[in-house]
This record gives C-alpha cells, sequence and structure tokens, in this order.
C-alpha cells in the first residue's frame, strides 16, 4: 500500500479527536479567545507603501483581499490537511465548487477523463456533458468492472474519478486496483470521499492523488452551512487554489467559523453515525416488510470485503429497498414522525430521502430503473438520536405503510 508524502508541518502529533479541536490554530490568538474569530471583511488594509512593497515584492505572508484568502478559512484548511492527512488543501463555498474547480484546474483541451457510473450525480452529467464544450472528452465505465477501467484510459487520459462509497448504493471503490490502474498508466486519481470522512477513510494513503469532502456534510455536521474541500499534495492543490481565486467561489469567514465548531465534535458524531447505522441496517435486513438494504458493513453488501480492508468504519448512510409499490414507499415516508424528509445528510438530524421523486425526478421510470433508481427505493442519513428511537420511527411508518 503507496503511502501518500505527509509535510512536517501537517504531519498528525496526537489522536483524532485532538487534532479535529486543536489543529490548524496558533496557541496565541486574537484577544486570547479560547475559538478562532471570524474575520469579517473582504479586504485588508496595508499600513503604507513600505508594507505593500514587502508583501507584492518580499512574500511577506499577509491577506490583501477576501477572494485571495481569510485567516478564518486558514485555519479551517489547515485543521482540514491534518484530519486528511494531507499536504495541502483548499476550501470552497459548496462541495460543487470543489468539483468543479478541481476539474477545470486539471485538464486542457484535448484531454480525456474516466469517470464511472456510480459518481454522483451532477459530477457526472458535468463530466459527461459540460466539459465536452472545452474540448474533454469523458469515457463512463461501469463502477467494480476494473479491466473496463483498465481498458478505459487513453493516451491522453488526464485522471480518473469516482467516490467512495457512491451515492446511494454506498459501492466501495477498491483503492488499491485504482491505484495500479493509475499508476501503469501514469494518470491521476480523484476520489470523493463525503461519505466516508477522513474518520472511517483516507484514500491518500492508498496513493490517491486528490481527495474531495462536500464539508456541508459530515465534516460541519449541522445542516447550516455549504462547504468543500479538495485535499492532496501540495504541487496539485497550488494549482487548483490559483483557478479558485480566479474562479471566486470563496467560502465565508462565518461559513468556516461554523465549520470549524462542526470539526471539534467531528469524531464524536462519526462514530455515533457508524454505530447507529450498522444497528439501523441489521435491523431493516431482518424486517419483513424490506426487500433489499445496502450497507458496506453488512456481509450481504457486494463490497463488504473491501470495506472491511480500507475502512475502519462505514459511515451513516443506509440505503434499503422496501416492499411494494410507488405509493408505499410515499405512505412510508409521510408516516414519519422523527425522521426529516430532506435530500442531505451528515447532521445531527435523521434525514430520509426518496431517490426517484427528489434526486431523479426528470427521468422517466425506465431510465430510472436502468441506473437501479426504483420507485421503492429509500436513502437514510442516521442522525445522532437514540438508536432506538429511529428505528421505532422506521418501524412504526412502514407497517402503517403497507397497510
Amino acid at each position: 500500500m503507496k503511502k501518500t508524502r505527509v509535510s512536517k508541518k501537517t504531519k498528525p502529533l496526537a489522536g483524532l479527536a485532538t487534532r479535529a479541536i486543536h489543529a490548524g490554530e496558533d496557541r496565541q490568538r486574537y484577544a486570547d479567545s479560547v475559538t478562532t474569530p471570524i474575520v469579517q471583511t473582504s479586504t485588508y488594509v496595508f499600513k503604507d507603501s513600505k508594507e505593500i512593497e514587502a508583501y507584492t515584492k518580499g512574500g511577506k505572508d499577509r491577506f490583501e483581499y477576501g477572494r485571495y484568502g481569510n485567516p478564518t478559512e486558514k485555519v479551517a484548511e489547515r485543521r482540514l490537511a491534518d484530519l486528511e492527512e494531507a499536504e495541502a488543501c483548499v476550501v470552497f463555498g459548496s462541495g460543487m465548487s470543489a468539483v468543479i474547480t478541481t476539474i477545470m484546474s486539471l485538464v486542457r483541451s484535448g484531454d480525456h477523463i474516466v469517470i464511472t457510473d456510480d459518481a454522483y450525480k451532477q459530477t457526472l452529467e458535468f463530466c459527461s456533458s459540460y466539459i465536452q464544450r472545452f474540448g474533454v472528452s469523458c469515457t463512463i465505465v461501469k463502477f467494480g468492472d476494473y479491466k473496463a477501467l483498465d481498458r478505459a484510459v487513453q493516451r491522453n487520459t488526464r485522471f480518473i474519478i469516482s467516490e467512495s462509497p457512491t451515492n446511494p448504493y454506498l459501492n466501495i471503490f477498491d483503492l488499491e486496483r485504482l491505484n495500479e490502474i493509475a499508476r501503469k498508466h501514469n494518470v491521476l486519481t480523484l476520489i470523493d470521499s463525503t461519505f466516508a470522512t477522513p474518520m472511517n477513510q483516507r484514500p491518500l494513503e492508498f496513493g490517491v492523488d486528490l481527495v474531495i469532502h462536500s464539508c456541508t456534510k459530515y465534516l460541519a455536521g449541522h445542516n447550516d452551512i455549504l462547504a468543500g474541500v479538495v485535499l492532496g499534495r501540495s504541487e496539485l492543490i497550488e494549482e487548483i487554489r490559483q483557478l479558485h481565486m480566479a474562479m471566486g467561489g470563496v467560502i465565508d469567514a462565518h461559513c468556516c467559523y461554523l465549520l470549524l465548531r462542526g470539526l471539534k465534535t467531528f469524531p464524536l458524531r462519526m462514530a455515533a453515525h457508524n454505530r447507529t447505522a450498522m444497528k439501523v441496517a441489521q435491523f431493516l435486513e431482518d424486517h419483513p416488510l424490506v426487500k433489499k438494504v445496502y450497507y458496506p458493513g453488512l456481509a450481504s453488501h457486494p463490497h463488504h470485503e473491501i470495506a472491511k480492508r480500507q475502512m475502519s468504519g462505514f459511515g451513516g448512510v443506509v440505503t434499503f429497498d422496501i416492499k411494494g409499490r410507488l405509493a408505499t414507499a410515499k405512505r412510508f415516508l409521510d408516516h414519519l414522525e422523527l425522521c426529516f424528509i430532506a435530500p442531505s445528510l451528515g447532521g445531527v438530524e435523521t434525514l430520509i430521502t426518496h431517490p426517484a421523486s427528489v434526486s431523479y425526478y426528470r427521468l422517466t421510470r425506465k431510465k430510472r430503473y436502468e441506473l437501479g433508481i426504483t420507485d421503492t427505493l429509500i436513502r437514510l442519513a442516521v442522525g445522532v438520536e437514540d438508536c432506538q428511537d429511529i428505528i421505532a420511527d422506521i418501524d412504526r411508518a412502514l407497517k402503517k405503510s403497507s397497510k
């Protein structure tokens, strides 16, 4: 297993919980505050002309304009890099901003990219459609078909991109096999690891070049901000940072403050998500009204052995197919009392969604089924409520929906 180089600056010196609270912060802070303050400004003042020259010509370390950086943002970047054990990272105003900017910074006209068919819907749409406007071609490969993935790489292929676990079926990419294919062809690899988080999986340890997270989800953890991050080697991150500054998809200081606050409890929350999701998955697998459960922690999941090998936890999302028809699924959702019907995940509240009605509603039923999105498919993102209450709510709604 190839290890990614970790700089001395970001190399972890303590346990995950300690780093989640303290990493990236200076010991002495403004006004002796315990928490990193919000630097709510769009621009920064120079004392005199000498300071301008010291910055522009001498490389003095300071801030100039909000689009190029903010003190609160820099603390968030250092902490995230530490948790992922990456050399560097860039924080964005949303997960999709991180994805699109990363892709655009790495390709040139005439390049080719490879993406799996189980990648996030909007990432897949961008790679297979919009990016072709810039003269970049794309090949979509069935997830898990590593021979097809190997064959799909061309002489002009720039990178392979996917996610692990995937949405909504929680498929797990064999990162060691991905690394073998990528090194064979000398191409870059990008993995969206949002569902796993740095607590459950660190793709950089397996030779992956860049890791992307929607910080909106587990890292911030409270369903109250939008944020994204890309992490990896310094030379790649700096290339992405340059386009990031030009495009302006920046995160504001208050969002960075909330992200930092969320990260302080991230390991505690993630442990609860892992624990509860496993119990809920086991409950659903034994439920007479459930047809199929998809959770990598279950032996029945097709990628369970891969997950055990490269993950330390299996995440907080459980996808399941209930018995019945579309009307049954709708009745199930309508009878829930604790779980909120909402399309996101990773927060303290338990959220549940019906992909056929939300993410894929524009597609015909035939097309949805070709993608595996059935009428009765449900995605559950467990929160940190008491596990027995979540199970009781689901059980009650399932029983009522079958009547």
